[in-house]
């Protein structure tokens, strides 16, 4: 239930159209739904511009189906369920066959927003083996109404791979940096660009590598200024963050 949901109903108890019992019916989800091991927030979208997003990781079966059965017929914009398997995601897709599926993401999603504006987010991965990450950011950012543009695999590694889309790293409103390994990749584009980049560290790498640890010290200790580090493997909160910051560009 939105802002204009909520005047609707105080108008038509106003003109006799709703009985005042009905409307205190309607009324009982707000400020969210209790169901016992989950609490629906379903005004999350008027505080943060975004809906539920259900993280599926650790939530059993059972858990799922009820979840999905409430969200089925929600109208609320930008509906996310992340970290969610192919067999997750065949039970929430059986139940509500409006959600879409992001594979490499392991992202199920309906209700994108609208096209906020014309800036575009750029997502720059190290290498193939990021791709998960960065197709969680992307279908984040988009299902929250961006224009995101992709280029994976230009690592350090192989510099002259970032310099040969230098232009495109140039008109992007916000840059998404998602790299393992040492995690070179978010300092050396930062030095380039005159925007905001969300550095996101990956588990992908060696030993040494620490399951993402290593890269994430690196992208903290960045030399370069306007660099903004999210956690490990955080796709996620990449998307979202860049999204906000998007929001104000024009």
């Amino acid at each position: 239930m939105d802002k204009d949901d909520i005047i609707k109903i105080l108008k038509d108890v106003k003109d006799n159209k709703l009985s005042l019992e009905k409307a205190v019916d309607l009324f009982k989800d707000l400020p969210f739904k209790n169901l016992d091991f989950i609490k629906f927030d379903y005004h999350r979208d008027l505080r943060a511009n975004l809906g539920e997003v259900i993280y599926c990781k650790n939530k059993s079966h059972e858990q799922l189906e009820a979840i999905a059965n409430e969200l089925k017929n929600s109208t609320k914009k930008g509906i996310l369920y992340s970290r969610a398997g192919r067999k997750k995601a065949e039970i929430i897709l059986k139940i509500d066959n409006k959600l879409e599926y992001n594979k490499p993401a392991r992202m199920l999603f309906k209700n994108k927003k609208q096209i906020i504006n014309d800036s575009k987010i750029l997502v720059l991965t190290g290498g193939t083996s990021d791709i998960p990450v960065a197709e969680e950011a992307k279908c984040t950012a988009e299902v929250m109404g961006n224009i995101v543009e992709t280029q994976y695999d230009v690592g350090v590694a192989g510099i002259h791979r970032l310099f040969s889309i230098y232009d495109k790293i140039q008109y992007a409103s916000v840059i998404i940096v998602i790299a393992g390994m040492e995690g070179a990749l978010a300092s050396v584009v930062s030095g380039l660009v005159k925007v905001p980049v969300i550095a996101v560290p990956t588990s992908v790498g060696y030993g040494a590598n620490f399951k993402g640890l290593a890269p994430l010290l690196s992208m903290l200790n960045s030399c370069s200024p306007g660099v903004a580090v999210v956690n490990i493997d955080n796709g996620f909160g990449a998307g979202y963050l860049a999204s906000t910051i998007n929001r104000r560009e024009k």
